[in-house]
């Protein structure tokens, strides 16, 4: 038995952008820090990796957390202290 697959033509809403484009600086830094693992693992056989590639992966991973920090700020609003 073969299933049909609905085909896709809708095109992305202009709120699905406006998610994307909020959500983007967290997206990049995800994406350096995937870069910095990739250089990490590459690096296994030439050596090792030196203390600049760990270096790089710490800095992008601290990317992640105030990109998720800022994007958290900015999704729940100002906050109110009663």
């Amino acid at each position: 038995m073969r299933k049909h697959l609905v085909s896709v033509t809708a095109e992305p809403t202009a709120a699905d952008l406006a998610a994307i484009e909020l959500e983007w600086p967290l997206i990049a830094a995800e994406l350096d820090v995937l870069d910095a693992e990739i250089t990490l693992i590459y690096a296994e056989d030439h050596g090792g990796p030196t203390v600049l590639d760990w270096r790089r992966l710490r800095r992008a991973e601290a990317s992640v957390t105030r990109a998720a920090a800022e994007l958290a700020d900015r999704t729940t609003g100002p906050r109110r202290v009663a």
